[in-house]
């Protein structure tokens, strides 16, 4: 996008918030659309994964229009511009890449993350790695973030069968604890296995958040599926044993691995 393209998009937010423009758009806070970043996000997120380059450009589209949204209400508050978001960035930017824009020299990738890391706590005057995560992050996400950046100072499971081990001690203390019947006792293990399962799947290069999202999605397609091969029968879905929606469950899965063969 040009500069140019960009100001036209700015000036039709600015339109769009005065008093010849928009009324639902005047009465937007910056707090009133907080939900449609996030769901444009999402929406990104969706299109990417569909690897839809038509999708992309338009969510892209439908993101960016929400940044700039956000921007002009802190302008209206006399807070910042948009020029100075991107001023910002553009600083921030530069900064943290000493090897490209500066002198320094980086060996690899990882190299350049902790040099990021150190550079940000710099920046920020905070001591510690852990300062930025957002708090609203999706659970998994969160885990995996926190462990990327503490394994970035070294602490961490060397290989997997050290988290692998972990993990089945985790899961004895949680069996422990479901014994007892200790509420908030499984409460916590439990939490505590699912944070060793996402260390298991970071040091096995797999991301734990993208991996629970075609889990859930492979159950809801078999789940959709279960339903359509019961229809034929006249019963009601719900009416069904577990036993009856077991056999159904395997047939699905029967016919994936046929599928899978073929």
């Amino acid at each position: 996008m040009s500069e140019t393209h960009f100001q036209k998009l700015v000036e039709i937010m600015e339109l769009l918030r005065s008093d010849k423009g928009c009324p639902w758009d005047r009465e937007q806070t910056s707090s009133s659309i907080k939900p449609y970043l996030i769901e444009e996000t999402y929406e990104v997120i969706d299109a990417l994964d569909k690897d839809d380059p038509e999708a992309v450009k338009e969510e892209l589209g439908d993101l960016l229009l929400q940044i700039v949204f956000q921007a002009q209400l802190w302008t209206e508050k006399g807070a910042f511009t948009i020029q100075d978001v991107i001023d910002q960035v553009s600083r921030k930017i530069v900064a943290r890449h000493p090897h490209v824009f500066g002198e320094k020299v980086v060996q690899d990738s990882q190299e350049v993350l902790q040099n990021w890391e150190h550079i940000k706590l710099k920046e920020k005057n905070d001591s510690s790695l852990l300062s930025g995560i957002p708090r609203n992050l999706p659970a998994l996400l969160m885990g995996q973030r926190v462990q990327e950046k503490v394994s970035r100072v070294g602490f961490d499971w060397d290989t997997w069968p050290a988290v692998w081990e972990k993990i089945n001690e985790e899961l004895q203390e949680l069996h422990t604890v479901i014994l007892q019947k200790n509420q908030p006792g499984i409460f916590t293990e439990f939490g505590d296995f699912i944070f060793t399962c996402v260390n298991l799947a970071r040091n096995l290069k797999i991301d734990a958040e993208e991996a629970m999202r075609a889990a859930v999605d492979k159950f809801m397609t078999r789940f959709r599926q279960m339903e359509a091969l019961n229809q034929p029968s006249g019963q009601q879905f719900s009416n069904l044993t577990l036993a009856e929606m077991d056999m159904l469950w395997e047939t699905i899965k029967e016919q994936e691995t046929e599928h899978h063969g073929d």
